[in-house]
Parts: C-alpha cells; sequence; structure tokens
C-alpha cells in the first residue's frame, strides 16, 4: 500500500466544481495546443449579470418550496390547504360562545430512556387547528366579532442557533405569523403573562382548555409544565380566578375531527392504499419468511418504501393460536406451514392512521376449516360495510349489535351451537369469548378518534370508521374441535357516504381467492 507522498507525483490535480446556475468560462490553452475552435452564439454575459440560485428557507417542518416532492403551493402541511386550518379555526369559534378563550398545548419530546427521543409526534387536536409541528408549543383563540371572527396567537421555542445545530431549523417567532397566519406570535415563554392577561379580563367568560383541569387531569399536568416558571403557586393563581368558567376542549374539537373535508379523506385514501399494498406483498413474501418478526420488519419496510412517515401502531402479527391474544404484539414465534397468520397493521401517512387487519394461511392455501371460519367472519365483515351509510341511520353501536347477530347466524351454519341462557355456547358467551371486541371505532388523525365520540350517536357522511369483526376459538369442548385455537380477524377503513360506502383499504387482499393469489403470488401485484 503507498503511502499519501509517495504518490503526490502520480495525483493529477482536479479544478474546482462548478458552481450551479453559473455559466461556465471557456478554458485557456497554451499556444499552440491542439483544440477545436467553437463560436458562441452570442457573448457570455458579465459576471454580475448572472442569476444566481438562491435556497429557500427552510423551518421547523417540510413547506412547498422546500420540498416539492411532497407539498403543493398553497398546502400548510401535505396534502391540507392552508385555508383549511384557518376554516377549521373558524368552524370551532362559531360553534363556541362569545366571550370564549381557546387554548391547545402542543406536544413535547418523549423520551424512552436518558437522551434517547422518540420521534416526535404533534398534539392531535393543536395540529388539527394550527398545523405546526415543533414541540413546546401552544395556541391561544379569542373569539372575536369581526368578519374573521377570531385572534390567533400562537407561542413557540424562538430560534436558537445551537438548538438548530442538533435538531435542524425551527419556525421561529417571525416566520410564524406569515407561515401560520398567526395575528400574533411569542416566545414559549410569554404563555404565563398572556394567559394570566387574558384570563383577568371582563371580556373572557368561556375558557376551553385541553383535557380536564381536574387535579388528575392531564391538562392540568401539561399546563403546569408550560406555567411552572413561576412556580406552583404562581400557577394555581393563574387558575384560581378562571374557576366556573373552564370548559373541555377536546369534545368540541373531536366534533369537527369526525367529518373528514375531501382533503383529508384524499390523504387518507393514500394511507389506506399503502398500507394496503404493504399487506399484499406481505402476503406473498410469507412463504419465503420463517417468523413473526420477519413479516411485521417486511411490512413496515413497505410502508416506508410507499412514503409513509411511521407505523400508526405497532403491528399485531400473530400465527396459530397467537391469533387469539387480540393485542399481541410480541411477534416473535416461527411459522408453521398448516397454520394461519393474523396481522393487524397500518401506518401513518402526512399525519392520518390507517388501520388494516389480514388473516391468511401460511402455506398459501385455507384447510377446509380455516377456509369456513374465514368465509364466516368476511361474509359478516361485507354485510356490516353495506350498513356503513347516511341513509342507514345506524349507530357504531347498532351496527355492533347487527354484526354480532350475523356472526351467529354465520357460526351456526358451520357447526356451532348457541342456546339461550346456560350451557354449551348459549347466553352472551359469543361476545364474552368468540367475539369479545366491538365492531368499529372512527380512525383519522388518530388511531381511536373514540374518546370524545358517543357510539349512539348516527353515522353522517365524511366519517371515517373501521369494521373489523373477528372470532377467536379457544380449545373447549363447547366449540367444534376442528375449529379450535383459529383465530380471524378482518378489517378494513370505510369512509361513510349518504347512499353507500367507500373502502379505502380496498388494495389489500380479502376474498379467499385473492388472498391464497398473494399467498402464492399468482395475483397480480398492486
Amino acid at each position: 500500500m503507498y503511502a499519501p507522498a509517495a504518490r503526490a507525483s502520480l495525483v493529477h490535480a482536479r479544478a474546482p466544481p462548478v458552481p450551479l446556475c453559473t455559466h461556465r468560462t471557456p478554458r485557456t490553452r497554451a499556444p499552440g495546443a491542439l483544440h477545436h475552435t467553437r463560436t458562441l452564439a452570442t457573448p457570455a454575459p458579465a459576471q454580475d449579470d448572472i442569476p444566481q440560485c438562491t435556497k429557500p428557507p427552510r423551518y421547523g417542518q417540510p413547506t412547498p418550496d422546500t420540498h416539492p416532492h411532497l407539498m403543493r403551493p398553497g398546502e400548510l402541511t401535505p396534502g391540507i390547504p392552508r385555508e383549511e386550518y384557518h376554516a377549521r379555526r373558524t368552524r370551532l369559534m362559531d360553534s363556541l360562545p362569545d366571550g370564549t378563550v381557546a387554548l391547545a398545548l402542543g406536544g413535547k419530546v418523549k423520551y424512552m430512556s436518558q437522551g434517547i427521543f422518540y420521534k416526535f409526534r404533534q398534539a392531535s387536536d393543536f395540529w388539527y387547528l394550527t398545523g405546526f409541528d415543533e414541540p413546546d408549543s401552544a395556541v391561544i383563540l379569542e373569539k372575536t366579532s369581526d368578519t374573521k371572527g377570531y385572534r390567533m396567537t400562537l407561542f413557540l421555542r424562538p430560534k436558537d442557533a445551537q438548538l438548530e445545530l442538533w435538531e435542524g431549523a425551527c419556525t421561529g417567532v417571525d416566520a410564524a405569523l406569515t407561515l401560520f397566519s398567526a395575528d400574533s406570535a411569542y416566545a414559549m415563554s410569554a404563555l404565563p403573562a398572556h394567559l394570566r392577561s387574558l384570563l383577568s379580563a371582563p371580556s373572557t367568560q368561556h375558557i376551553y382548555v385541553d383535557g380536564s383541569l381536574s387535579p388528575k387531569g392531564r391538562a392540568k399536568k401539561g399546563l403546569f409544565d408550560f406555567l411552572k416558571g413561576g412556580g406552583k403557586t404562581e400557577y394555581d393563581g393563574i387558575l384560581s380566578g378562571a374557576r366556573g368558567r373552564i370548559h373541555e376542549l377536546a369534545p368540541e374539537v373531536g366534533r369537527l375531527r369526525a367529518i373528514k373535508s375531501e382533503n383529508e379523506q384524499a390523504v387518507m385514501r393514500r394511507a389506506g392504499a399503502l398500507s394496503g399494498r404493504a399487506h399484499a406483498k406481505t402476503m406473498a413474501f410469507t412463504r419465503s419468511a420463517q417468523t413473526e418478526a420477519q413479516l411485521a420488519a417486511h411490512f413496515e419496510y413497505q410502508c416506508a418504501l410507499a412514503g409513509a412517515q411511521r407505523p400508526a401502531y405497532v403491528p399485531v402479527v400473530a400465527s396459530g393460536a397467537n391469533a387469539r391474544i387480540i393485542h399481541y404484539v410480541n411477534n416473535d414465534c416461527t411459522l408453521r406451514p398448516g397454520e394461519m397468520v393474523l396481522m393487524d397493521g397500518g401506518a401513518e401517512y402526512n399525519g392520518y392512521a390507517s388501520d388494516i387487519t389480514r388473516t391468511w394461511p401460511v402455506s398459501g392455501t385455507f384447510t377446509p376449516p380455516q377456509r369456513d371460519l374465514y368465509s364466516a367472519v368476511l361474509a359478516v365483515e361485507k354485510a356490516c360495510i353495506g350498513l356503513c351509510t347516511g341513509s342507514a341511520q345506524l349507530s357504531l353501536a347498532d351496527l355492533h349489535r347487527r354484526s354480532c347477530e350475523l356472526l351467529r347466524e354465520e357460526l351456526t351454519q358451520i357447526g356451532f351451537r348457541f342456546g339461550r341462557g346456560g350451557g354449551g355456547a348459549g347466553g352472551r358467551e359469543l361476545e364474552g369469548t368468540l367475539y369479545p371486541h366491538f365492531l368499529s371505532h372512527p380512525i383519522g388523525i388518530d388511531l381511536h378518534e373514540s374518546a370524545t365520540i358517543d357510539r349512539g350517536e348516527r353515522l353522517r357522511p365524511g366519517m371515517v370508521i373501521t369494521v373489523e369483526p373477528g372470532v377467536y376459538v379457544p380449545p373447549h369442548d363447547s366449540f367444534p374441535k376442528h375449529f379450535h385455537n383459529l383465530g380471524v380477524r378482518i378489517e378494513d377503513c370505510v369512509l361513510v357516504q349518504q347512499e353507500h360506502s367507500v373502502v379505502l383499504s380496498v388494495e389489500a387482499p380479502k376474498e379467499v381467492e385473492d388472498v391464497e393469489g398473494a399467498c402464492q403470488r399468482s395475483l397480480a401485484p398492486v
């Protein structure tokens, strides 16, 4: 191996790189050197006349200028225009009484261990109202009588060169005014004084905040984190004058989030499509895999490759009897021919979740008992999807009751016996043992958007829900032996419309022939 000094005479000098967006200067040659002469059609411009490339300013999140491959002009977050965020705030404040001040807190960075952080995810309601995607932030909305209807004040981390050296660009106070259409913006440290001033104003009659302000409420802890600069005494003093005027903000925002706009529907359609394709590709990969962990890794890889930002949740990859465990996430067993594998997995794409479950045979072909049980669950799922319309005037609770009725009928046809009251699988053993979970939940920015949703409320066009019947058969004498230890669940994301429903996860195969075709790689890739 040559020492660098020994090779010095052999190294040819390389010309410095030519900057982008500048014209090349013709090379000069020694007198008498052989060369071809090329005459320029127009003289080269003077150096001062050459337009220089300037990079767009970077903020704490993508913009159409910095990430044109992700966003279109006019979008504040990928897929959602700036005007839509304004419309959300307008609808919220229009629904609240005069004299209202609403406070939403941003999220904080969470840590796995000392100094080891998780990828940041913004607090859902705050993100829905602002589109701002940096930690340690807050927004105050004040209802006004002008044509806009509200005043927006954003609180955020100020520009900090040292912090940006480690974590990348942040938006800063000045840019927040134009980028996020805030009426005013301040450093987060100004929140206590600003909030104290608002709460003491006679015009402030109603205060809407995240969660409960009871001593054990999450919002109280969250507010204390942001306001603790003055100590607990000052914190208690700020809130003491607000007693009797404080209301929960989450139910009000939840009513808005329940109905997805056309832009949100498009983003969720993309989330469902890429997750569905990942399911299909994981089915095809199964015969090459040896473990549940390999299937989980393949699924998450396919989602990321298609543009997902993160998994929507820890995937369930449950083979054999593991499929009877609803939230099985160990994913550490080997795959065995003759068994089935249940995979519950979805991706988060541009801030919206997908939630899909499929069950398929490890060997690529269902056994007769597997096919019978799978077909029973599939029939129930498809029937329930057909009822997800505004015209059906059903609620989530109605749908669940109907799924129980249908599942009882389907299982009876394949040999299950259900009596009335004790004995065998009678009474409530269907729901208590074979089908212990609820049929459906709303989905959107959060995987489960049901915290503020009334299951007795009728479905309305624009809602997106899951439909996920399942059967999990324990090795009990009450049930046909050839079904013992089988678990089947089939789940799709469904957009409710007035006269029909739209499956957003249609790319994931679920008909028996399509599932077997995907597993055997005879189904055309999607």
